[in-house]
This record gives structure tokens, C-alpha cells and sequence, in this order.
């Protein structure tokens, strides 16, 4: 690893997890929308709790580096599901890129859970 390398993984865990976090928190202040939406698309409502849970939870074990390998992991697959059961439409190119990003964004997260959270972490400062 070069010397921009701990930085780079700092900057890289901070960019992937905002938009988890802040979208986990607005689950909770539009709880009622959210399961309806999520009901009009055929998924059980009650699945709201979990996925605010995974989106804040593992966001932030991303974001300060502590348990980060495991917060990815759920992360990259909570990308992937949520990817097919609400953006896999075919007819829809904008869905499919959707589709797309999230796959994207659940590969930068296997590379959290194959590389660790890097030495600018809490797990990082452990050794």
C-alpha cells in the first residue's frame, strides 16, 4: 500500500456509508410511506425495521471501522436485494440503472469485507 492508501480507504468508507445512514434515519421520520411503498411493490411492511437497521447500523460500522467488515457484507447484500425487488424492470431503463448502481455500490462494499476498514479505523488503531 502506498502512503495516500489510509486516507483513500477513510475517504472511500465515509462516501459509501452516508447515503446508508441518512436514508436509514429518513425510514424512521417517513415509517408510514416507506411501508407503504414497499407493500405496493410486494414486499411485507414489517421488513421496514430490519432494513432501517442494517442501512444505520451497518452504515456506521462502516463509517468508524469497527465490525466494518461485517456492516459491509450485510450492506453488499441488502444492494443486491433491494436492487432486484425494486429496480429489476426491464422495460425501464432508468430502473435498470438503478439496478446497476446498486450492484456497483454492493462491490465497493466486498472490498471493505475483503480488505478490512484499513489503519485510519477503529479497528485499525487496534492493530
Amino acid at each position: 500500500m502506498n502512503a495516500l492508501s489510509p486516507l483513500a480507504m477513510v475517504a472511500g468508507r465515509v462516501l459509501i456509508s452516508f447515503m446508508f445512514i441518512l436514508s436509514g434515519l429518513g425510514k424512521i421520520t417517513g415509517l408510514e410511506g416507506q411501508q407503504g411503498y414497499m407493500e405496493m411493490m410486494g414486499v411485507p411492511g414489517f421488513l421496514i425495521y430490519p432494513a432501517i437497521l442494517v442501512e444505520v447500523l451497518g452504515g456506521l460500522a462502516v463509517l468508524i471501522g469497527y465490525q466494518a467488515r461485517i456492516g459491509a457484507l450485510l450492506l453488499a447484500g441488502f444492494c443486491v436485494v433491494s436492487g432486484v425487488l425494486f429496480h429489476f424492470d426491464p422495460s425501464d431503463q432508468m430502473q435498470i440503472i438503478s439496478l446497476y448502481k446498486n450492484l456497483a455500490i454492493a462491490g465497493g462494499f466486498l472490498f471493505i469485507v475483503a480488505m478490512g476498514p484499513g489503519k485510519l479505523s477503529i479497528e485499525g488503531r487496534k492493530g
